[in-house]
Parts: C-alpha cells; sequence; structure tokens
C-alpha cells in the first residue's frame, strides 16, 4: 500500500527520489518503496527523512512508535555513527553554522576542526557577532587528568601537545566579544559539540583515541532527556574551568 502522506509531501515540496535519497544516505530505489509500497526505513534514516522533510517522524511512518518502544531507541537520537572518523569536518562545521543562540565545546584538544576547516575562528567570529554566545572548553596540558589520558591512549605526550596547539588556534579569539575560552582538567567521558539544540557527542574508549570512538547526533526533545543530560554536564564542567588570559 503506498504511503500517501510521503508521497504527498515530497510532492508538495518539489523532491524526488533521488534528492530525498541524497539527503538520506540511501538509494533511491529505497525512497521509492517508501512511497509505492509502503516500506518502513530504518528509524535513524526516518529520522533523517523526517528533518529533510519539515516533517514529524511518526506522521510519516506511525509502525516507528511501536518500534521506538520495542526497541527503547531515545527520540533524540538523530544519528550513530561507529567512529567520528566516519564524520567529515563539515559535519561540524554546518552544524556551527546554523547555531543563533550558542555554540559550545567541551574537549581536550580536537585540532582536527581547525586542520580541516582553517576558517573555523573566522566562522566564530561571525556567529558571535550575531548575537551567538560561545564557549570553548580545552584540556588543560599541564593537569595530571590530561596526562593520564594520553598514557592511556598509548600516545604518552602526544596529548600534551595537541591541548597547546589547540590553545594556540583558539588564542585569536580571546578578544572577541561573545567568545569565551576557558580551560579544564576533567576526566572527560565525551567530547561534545553543541548548535543550539542540536549536539556531537563523541564518547572516549578506554585506550583509544577519540578518532576511533562512536559519535551520536542528538537534537533535544522536550526536558530532561538525553541531550540535556549533556548539556549539563559541559556547565558542570565550564564552571570549573578557567578562563584564559591574553
Amino acid at each position: 500500500m503506498p504511503n500517501e502522506r510521503l508521497r504527498a509531501v515530497m510532492e508538495s515540496g518539489g523532491w524526488t527520489y533521488a534528492t530525498l535519497a541524497e539527503a538520506t544516505d540511501v538509494d533511491p530505489k529505497s525512497v521509492e518503496r517508501w512511497a509505492n509500497l509502503g516500506r518502513t526505513p530504518r528509524r535513524v534514516t526516518a529520522l533523517k527523512a523526517a528533518e529533510a522533510l519539515g516533517e514529524d517522524v511518526h506522521a510519516l511512518w506511525p509502525a516507528l512508535r511501536q518500534a521506538r518502544a520495542a526497541r527503547a531507541v531515545s527520540p533524540e537520537l538523530v544519528a550513530l555513527y561507529d567512529q567520528r572518523a566516519d564524520l567529515p569536518a563539515s559535519t561540524f562545521i554546518e552544524l556551527f553554522s546554523h547555531a543563533s543562540e550558542r555554540i559550545d565545546v567541551l574537549v581536550y584538544a580536537a585540532v582536527f576542526l581547525h586542520e580541516a576547516y582553517p576558517r573555523l575562528n573566522d566562522l566564530l567570529r561571525e556567529r558571535a557577532a550575531e548575537g551567538c554566545r560561545v564557549r570553548i572548553a580545552l584540556g588543560d596540558a599541564d593537569n595530571e587528568n590530561v596526562q593520564q589520558r594520553g598514557k592511556e591512549e598509548r600516545f604518552g605526550h602526544g596529548i600534551e601537545s595537541r591541548c597547546r596547539l589547540a590553545l594556540m588556534h583558539y588564542r585569536p579569539l580571546l578578544d572577541v566579544p561573545g567568545v569565551e575560552l576557558r580551560t579544564h582538567g576533567t576526566t572527560l567521558y565525551n567530547s561534545l559539540y553543541r548548535a543550539d539544540d542540536q549536539m556531537l557527542v563523541n564518547a572516549h574508549v578506554w585506550g583509544m583515541n577519540a578518532y576511533g570512538a562512536p559519535v551520536w547526533h542528538l537534537r533535544r526533545h522536550g526536558n530532561g532527556g538525553m541531550f540535556d543530560s549533556y548539556a549539563e554536564s559541559f556547565t558542570a564542567v565550564w564552571e570549573t574551568a578557567r578562563p584564559v588570559e591574553g
């Protein structure tokens, strides 16, 4: 049986099988099956499609309500990636580019962002100039918790040098209104990249560099969910972090 609602939404929005397939990283034939045969995509794919179409995922695919209950999948989960290396830096940049209220970053170093996108500071300046609050928390290279992380990764002093390099990258932003830069000595369980009500959470795995650990993409969905838990953890670390002096 055709999915009449999906077909109507696609038609009114000028979507084709090919364009929706590109937006959801699937084959156009899969989209054709959703529309014409009433097939229900995997939840992660359905969430991507609903986001692209600007529709409620359960209105497009009511069967997902039962599937979500059976699998206990959070409604805030947009996507799950096996490792950070699977995500191009453009995923992070795109997230920041659309922020209007806040950008929060909690990492040890994450120098891959500046290396892959040299205009990152310019982007953050632009966001701040538009009224977006930008907060960056980097690892303190001299802190024993940060140094212990390097030992666990079997990377030695590498993490310390990355923290110093990250600080060097962000220092030009110290005098920019709306941008705050701090260093922390927290034992991080996750690196956080927040833009308004979306967040990329890079899990930390003992003995593994963050680029090899999973990432989940969250979108806030009401109070008290996963998103708020991570947002509160950012706040807790931020309050203990030290402002970087010029």
